[in-house]
This record gives C-alpha cells, structure tokens and sequence, in this order.
C-alpha cells in the first residue's frame, strides 16, 4: 500500500511542477507560436486534445527510452521513435473519437477534429515534453504526471495569454505596440516569472 501511495504522491508532484515552476510553454519556450494563434480562437479543445495525446503517448515513450538506453546513438534516434508513438497516439485517439462520435457528426466537424487533432499532437510542446521525461530519466508515474500536468500548464498559459490580451487593449498603450508586439512582451514576462521559480535550474 505504501508504494502505491507513493507513486501517487510522486504523480501528483510532477504534474504540479510541470503545471507551474516547469511549465512547459512559458518556461521553455515550447509552442508560443501555436498559443497566440488559439486565444484568438478560444479553443479549450485544442488544450483537452494536447492532454490526452501526451498522457497516451508518454508511458509508450518511457518504456522506449528505457530500451533504447544502452545504445551509442540513442539521442539522435530517440525524436524519431518519440514521433512514431506521438503518431500512434494521435491515432488512437482519432479511432475513440470515430466510435464514440464520429458517425453522429458532419463532414465539416471530421474535418476541423482532423486538423485540431493533428496540430494538437505534431507541435514542439509534445514532443519537448516527451524529451525531458526522457532526460531527467524520470520513473513512469513522475513522467505520466509531468505530462499530465504539461497539458494542464498549456490551458494555464492560454488562460493567462487571453486574460492578457483583454488588459492590453488599453489606448494609453502606444500605437507601435499594439496587437502582437505588446503580447510578446507579456509572454517575456510571464516567461521569466514563471521561470524564476526552477532558480535557474531543472529542479525535478
């Protein structure tokens, strides 16, 4: 029982870490781009797709990591086998979504779930993700955690980007800095906020 209640606890620390001091977006720079892109649309979606993949993906990824540890050229194969199971992943995930749903809905709603589905699994947060399960050698329930809790970090950065958005709609705010110049500037800060609490190093 103890060891069950053990890697519960180390379960819900990563995912905790990897919300906030390790977020995944604002910390390391991982799918900024992407972020912008989806407050404009409000696509909570996007988030919920983005978990589910990297939560379904990452036991895969971890126990392939293990097998691939003893070889010389691990580093340079590993993005690859990572991408293959991002894509089985991806797969899965549409299959559920096609007998649960899928039969009920339009030829419109396949094709915007296709492309939600595909941005959400093939984009730097997922896979950067996957690698520093990888290079921190973290054990299965602190990397299933930390992904958890990467995804959930994901939706906190999109919640804080459209709330910041809304505040910079200010008209004392000079004209050259309106729109995407001054949403850079908020991310830069919130990335080295957020980044001030690993104290300049990975912490996990």
């Amino acid at each position: 029982m103890s060891v069950i209640l053990e890697a519960l606890a180390e379960f819900v620390l990563y995912a905790v870490l990897a919300a906030f001091a390790q977020n995944a977006v604002l910390s390391r720079a991982l799918g900024v781009s992407h972020l912008v892109r989806l407050v404009d649309t409000g696509n909570g979606a996007f988030c919920l797709l983005l978990t589910v993949v990297q939560v379904g993906a990452v036991p895969l990824c971890w126990g392939a990591n293990q097998l691939l540890t003893p070889f010389a050229y691990r580093s340079a194969v590993r993005p690859l086998v990572f991408l293959l199971i991002t894509t089985a992943a991806c797969g899965l995930v549409w299959l559920v979504y096609w007998q649960a749903l899928g039969k009920k809905q339009s030829d419109d709603a396949h094709k915007e779930m296709g492309a939600l589905l595909t941005t959400a699994s093939f984009n730097s947060c997922v896979l950067g993700t996957m690698l520093i399960v990888a290079v921190q050698s973290l054990t299965l329930p602190q990397a299933i955690g930390f992904a958890l809790g990467s995804g959930g970090g994901y939706y906190l950065a999109v919640v804080l980007v459209a709330e910041g958005q809304r505040r910079l709609r200010n008209r004392r705010i000079p004209m050259s800095f309106r729109g995407l110049p001054i949403t850079l500037l908020y991310l830069g800060m919130l990335a080295l906020a957020i980044y001030g609490f690993t104290g300049h190093s990975v912490i996990l």
